[in-house]
């Protein structure tokens, strides 16, 4: 498969190292810390980086892959058009002029990537922005989206929060998913937890007229946050009273299957962007 970098970063030395004198593990992947100011912002985090292990088949697709397929979310306003061209990296964009660009879908926090390429592959006219901070399960996804073929997954490293506010346009998005975020269950520290008014406002503010947002987790009063965050959101509309039936394009994951049969109860909610 031919390729070209996808964006302007220099090609790396042949002795790259970070600031504590170590090569890092993929010198032109996903970056240990995208986002050079984001330690100094007093923020509360929803998520802890995570490198993990990583098989040998993730590490040569994010070697392969990252500069065609990957974003680093680094505060650098993004041209969505640009980053979901067609055939971005490769020949496809010459055989295909003026094809316009996909309408583009955020997801936070894919896991491996099962479900999002299954999404992608279901729908291909849907442009998807994966975001994660899991090495394993970028090197995954790039690797399914390279096996199936799907030239309509980018692969996001980093806080979604500096994504949204920092570098996607207002109205710009046709959708957002959250599926089975970190439940933080522990009561101190439920303030870490993704869904809450600030952070709703600030993804409303970047979706379209007519965007759906989809949340679904497995934590029953996480799921009662969800409704009532998303509900007291003036900008947002339930498709349902309540928890959405679940939906068959929303495709049943490992972690599901694992938290089903341990008794679980799997909470849906679909609301669209008024």
């Amino acid at each position: 498969m031919a390729s070209s970098p996808a964006t302007d970063r220099p090609a790396p030395a042949d002795d790259v190292r970070d600031d504590a004198g170590r090569r890092p593990m993929f010198p032109d992947g996903p970056a240990a810390r995208p986002h050079p100011g984001a330690h100094h912002e007093r923020r509360i985090r929803t998520f802890h980086p995570r490198r993990g292990r990583v098989t040998d088949a993730q590490a040569d697709a994010i070697n392969r892959l990252w500069r065609r397929w990957g974003l680093d979310i680094d505060g650098t306003p993004l041209d969505l058009a640009a980053l979901f061209a067609p055939g971005r990296g490769g020949d496809a964009a010459q055989d295909s002029p003026g094809t316009p660009p996909p309408p583009v879908v955020l997801e936070i926090g894919f896991g491996m990537g099962d479900a999002t390429a299954a999404m992608a592959a279901a729908d291909p006219a849907t442009g998807i922005l994966a975001v994660d901070v899991h090495t394993p399960g970028q090197g995954n996804l790039l690797h399914l989206a390279e096996d199936a073929g799907l030239e309509n997954v980018r692969v996001g490293n980093g806080d979604a929060v500096v994504l949204l506010r920092d570098m996607l346009a207002p109205a710009s998005l046709a959708g957002l998913r959250v599926y089975f975020p970190d439940p933080w269950p522990k009561a101190r520290h439920h303030k870490r937890r993704l869904i809450q008014p600030e952070f709703v406002r600030l993804a409303v503010s970047r979706l379209a007229p007519g965007a759906v947002v989809h949340c679904a987790t497995d934590w029953e009063p996480y799921a009662e946050q969800m409704l009532e965050v998303l509900s007291a959101e003036p900008a947002l509309r339930n498709e349902h009273d309540g928890y959405a039936p679940r939906p068959a394009f929303r495709p049943m994951t490992k972690f599901e299957r694992q938290g089903l049969a341990k008794g679980h109860v799997v909470h849906d909610l679909l609301f669209t962007r008024v």
